[in-house]
């Protein structure tokens, strides 16, 4: 409600309420300009909410004070108290409202239209008015306050989600990425050795860069799916453990001895651990290609109440710990539950071990 019709509801009230109550003082100028003031201080109430309660029940004890009738004047009261209450000052309007109370006691003691023989009883009702104001004004305030909460928390949610999708996100961009470069990497040095002399040899090298160039570009739109449409973009199936032998002859192809072995009752486990398996793997030969200087890798998963990866090669066995890739695989194990110990073998060259909890599906 404006100030505005505050205003003029106060104003026309009055009038009606002086035809009503014949015993009382008649409406007059100053009876006009104290029913205004309170509707004039609502005009600033949400930048000082204090002042429109101060100021309105200042002009309703002395309008009660002068004998003038009973009316719509507090409506002003009631305005300010609950925007008061709403913008937080509650201990700051109570207090005034005490305060307000009390002077309006003093107002009925010193009317000269009061009548005294119901003066107890008048005074109780007001007080009750005035504390059920108060504490409706209380309800509204503490529902907002969940309300305004509850948007916060949804706000806060979401930006977590946002975060979490982003940095999944660029994990699942450098594993891939790092994977399918190094193997373009090492398969353009393989064709730049033989185009010259061994034409034919060359040519397997050459189409394993188009392949890897052709998921690095399909896996970069997919990612370019995700920041541009959000839940709504089209994903690939992730990929999974049925999917290592695919890439583990995309890094034989590049020269390098891969074996892989099953052992335990193979079975499918959960989307997250599946696709936190092959990163794993994916990663660690990645590591191998760029690193290592590695001739042999050999890949290990045992199946059992927990699954277990080791990835270990036969390379220079130099510390990588502190490296991205290396960090990344931690993350996915931890994140699972799991555990990832990666650095050089007692027995020579690297080795990365991992456990990932899960039971199958």
């Amino acid at each position: 409600m404006t100030a505005a019709a505050i205003a003029a509801f106060q104003l026309a009230g009055s009038f009606g309420a002086a035809a009503n109550q014949p015993d009382r003082r008649s409406i007059d100028a100053v009876a006009v300009v104290l029913v205004l003031l309170g509707p004039a201080a609502l005009v600033r109430r949400d930048r000082w909410p204090l002042a429109a309660v101060v100021t309105s029940v200042a002009a309703a004890d002395v309008y009660i004070a002068r004998g003038y009738p009973y009316g719509p004047i507090f409506l002003s009261v009631i305005v300010s108290m609950f925007v008061a209450v709403r913008a937080g000052r509650r201990r700051e309007t109570w207090l005034l409202a005490v305060l307000g109370f009390a002077g309006f006691i003093v107002a009925s003691v010193v009317d000269p239209r009061a009548h005294h023989r119901n003066g107890a009883l008048h005074l109780g009702l007001v007080a009750g008015w005035l504390a059920v104001v108060l504490a409706i004004a209380e309800v509204v305030r503490s529902r907002a306050d969940q309300v305004a909460e509850r948007r916060r928390a949804a706000a806060e949610e979401k930006q977590r989600l946002l975060g979490e999708q982003r940095l999944t996100l660029a994990r699942e961009l450098h594993d891939v990425l790092a994977h399918h470069i190094s193997l373009i990497n090492v398969q353009a040095s393989v064709a730049l050795h033989l185009l010259d002399q061994q034409p034919d040899r060359a040519r397997p090298a050459l189409a394993s860069i188009k392949d890897a160039s052709r998921e690095s570009l399909h896996e970069l739109r997919t990612a370019l799916d995700v920041l541009r449409f959000g839940d709504e973009a089209p994903r690939a199936p992730a990929p999974g453990l049925s999917d290592l032998d695919a890439l583990v002859e995309g890094v034989r192809a590049s020269g390098l001895q891969v074996g892989l072995e099953r052992t335990g009752a193979v079975a499918t486990l959960p989307a997250a651990v599946e696709l936190a398996a092959y990163r794993i793997v994916q990663e660690a030969l990645t590591n191998v290609t760029r690193h290592a200087g590695a001739r042999t890798v050999a890949i290990r998963l045992v199946y059992a109440d927990d699954l277990t990866i080791d990835v270990s090669d036969d390379g220079a066995g130099g510390d990588v710990g502190t490296g991205n890739g290396i960090t990344g695989m931690r993350e996915r194990a931890a994140a699972l539950g799991g555990t990832l110990d990666a650095g050089p073998d007692p027995r020579g060259g690297f080795r990365v071990v991992a456990h990932l909890p899960g039971l199958p599906a």
